[in-house]
C-alpha cells in the first residue's frame, strides 16, 4: 500500500513488512540512498558487545559478486560516496550518487547486507582494525570522556556500554555469532530503505521488493528495562594530559517525548553554539576553555543531556562552578524573550537549511520512520518548536538538572578537582 504524505514524500510497506520511503526532488541531479536497520549496541548481549559495529565493518568486506575493493570502487569510480555508521539504536548503510546511478547504489547496498561472505580471514584482519579504533578513542580524552560519562550515568544498562565494544568482546566475536545476530535482528520490520533526490519511488520499490523479498519475520529484541539514571555520581579516569575533559549531565527525554522540543531550545541557548551562554561566559568573557558546549541524545525510552568541555586542572573548579551557576539561573528564571526569539529562529533555520541537502533529507526520513512509524512533516516540527515557551523550558531544565541525578565524568589529571559533583 502506497500513500502520499507532505513534502512530496511517499511511503510503501512491502508484504514482508519492510518500508520504503522516498522524496522526489526533480531539480537536483543526485540521489542519496540508505538502508536503515533499527538495531544498535543497546540490542546486544554483554558477551557480544560491539557486534553491531563490527557487522557494519564486515558488510564492506566482500560478497560473491564483489570484492571489498569492488564494493568501494563501484560507487567511488562514478563520483559517488559510500558510508555507514552505528549508534546505540540504529545502523545505517548509505550512498550518495548521481541520479542515473541510483539503481546501482541500491544494488551495492543490498548486496552488502544480504550476501556478505563474512570470510574468517577478513574477520581476523578487521578485528585488528576495530581494536585499533578502540585504542584511538582511549588516546583521545575529549572523545573518551563521553563514553565514561554514559557508563557512569547508565551503569549496567546497555545504553551505558560503548558502541564499539571492548577489546575482549571484539576478539571473541565469531562468524556464528554474526550469522545468528543478523538472522534474529536484521528482520524486515526493523529495516527502512530511504532515498531522496532525483529518484522515482515506484522504481525503487520494485527493486527493493525484488532484492529484499527473501527476508521475513520480526526481529527478536532482548527485553531491557527502561534506562534509569544511576543517581548523583562521579567517574574519574586519570590521564597525564594538559587538560581535564569533563561531562556534566543526567537524563533527558525520549525520541517521542513532546518535551524534547523544549529541551532542544534549552540546549541551543545554554551550550549549543558559539552564541550560547556557556560559550560566551566561559570561553569568550573569561578565556577559561577552548571547548565548551552541550548536547542532547534521544533514545527509544529515555535520553541524555550533557554539558562538556576541557580546561586546565587549575581552572577546572572555576569552570564547574560557572557552569552550575548558569544551570541554576536557567532553572530559576529561564531565558529572556530576545534569547527565545533568536533560538527559535536558529532551530527553524537549521532545520530548513538541512533540507537543502539530499543526504540530510534521506537521513531524516529513514530515522523518522524507524523512530516514529511515520515521517514527521516539517510544518509539524516547526509548530512544536513555536509552542515552546520560557515556562516549558524551565520545566525541562528542572527535569534534566535534578541535583539528585547529576553525573560528572572527567578524564585528565584531576586529583581533587573531581571530588564533588
Amino acid at each position: 500500500m502506497t500513500k502520499p504524505t507532505l513534502e512530496s514524500v511517499q511511503i510503501t510497506t512491502l508484504t514482508n513488512g519492510l518500508r520504503v520511503v522516498t522524496e522526489s526532488v526533480p531539480y537536483v541531479r543526485s540521489a542519496s540512498v540508505g538502508v536503515f536497520v533499527g538495531i544498535g549496541s543497546r540490542d546486544e548481549d554483554p558477551d557480544t558487545a560491539g557486534i553491531s559495529h563490527f557487522i557494519e565493518h564486515m558488510m564492506f568486506k566482500g560478497t560473491p559478486k564483489r570484492t571489498a575493493h569492488q564494493i568501494a570502487d563501484t560507487i567511488e569510480s562514478r563520483g559517488g560516496h559510500l558510508n555507514a555508521w552505528t549508534d546505540k539504536e540504529m545502523t545505517t548503510y548509505q550512498a550518495r550518487v548521481l541520479a542515473e546511478d541510483t539503481g546501482l547504489a541500491l544494488d551495492v547496498l543490498s548486496d552488502m547486507l544480504l550476501n556478505s561472505l563474512l570470510d574468517p580471514e577478513e574477520m581476523t584482519r578487521e578485528k585488528g582494525v576495530v581494536i585499533e579504533e578502540i585504542k584511538m578513542y582511549e588516546d583521545s580524552p575529549e572523545d573518551l570522556v563521553h563514553e565514561v560519562f554514559e557508563q557512569a550515568l547508565w551503569k549496567k544498562h546497555p545504553l551505558g556500554r560503548p558502541i564499539i565494544g571492548s577489546e575482549e568482546t571484539v576478539k571473541a566475536i565469531s562468524r556464528e555469532d554474526i550469522v545468528n545476530y543478523m538472522s534474529s535482528r536484521y528482520r524486515p520490520d526493523r529495516i527502512v530503505v530511504a532515498a531522496a533526490g532525483a529518484v522515482d519511488h515506484q522504481s525503487i520499490v520494485e527493486q527493493v521488493s525484488g532484492t529484499f523479498s527473501g527476508l521475513s519475520g520480526e526481529a527478536l529484541l532482548p527485553a531491557h528495562p527502561v534506562p534509569t539514571p544511576s543517581g548523583k555520581d562521579k567517574q574519574v579516569k586519570r590521564r597525564n594530559t594538559e587538560q581535564v575533559n569533563f561531562c556534566l549531565g543526567s537524563r533527558g527525554y525520549s525520541k517521542t517525548s513532546p518535551e524534547r522540543y523544549s529541551l532542544s531550545i534549552l540546549n541551543t541557548l545554554l551550550g549549543g553554539n558559539m552564541s550560547s551562554r556557556l560559550f560566551q561566559e566561559i570561553r569568550e568573557k573569561r578565556g577559561l576553555a577552548y571547548n565548551i558546549g552541550a548536547y542532547t541524545r534521544y533514545y527509544r525510552d529515555g535520553g541524555v543531556f550533557c554539558i562538556y568541555g576541557g580546561t586546565s586542572p587549575a581552572t577546572f573548579d572555576q569552570v564547574i562552578e560557572l557552569t552550575k551557576h548558569e544551570i541554576e539561573t536557567v532553572c530559576r528564571i529561564g531565558f529572556t524573550d530576545d534569547e527565545l526569539r533568536k533560538a527559535s529562529t536558529q532551530v527553524r533555520g537549521a532545520l530548513v537549511l538541512g533540507l537543502e541537502s539530499m543526504n540530510s533529507r534521506m537521513n531524516r526520513y529513514g530515522e523518522s520512520l524507524l523512530s516514529h512509524g511515520r515521517v514527521l512533516p516539517v510544518e509539524e516540527v516547526l509548530a512544536n518548536y513555536d509552542a515552546v515557551s520560557n515556562a516549558t523550558i524551565i520545566d525541562a531544565a528542572l527535569y534534566v538538572f535534578d541535583d539528585r541525578l547529576q553525573t560528572l565524568a572527567t578524564v585528565g589529571p584531576t586529583g581533587r578537582a573531581a571530588a564533588k559533583v
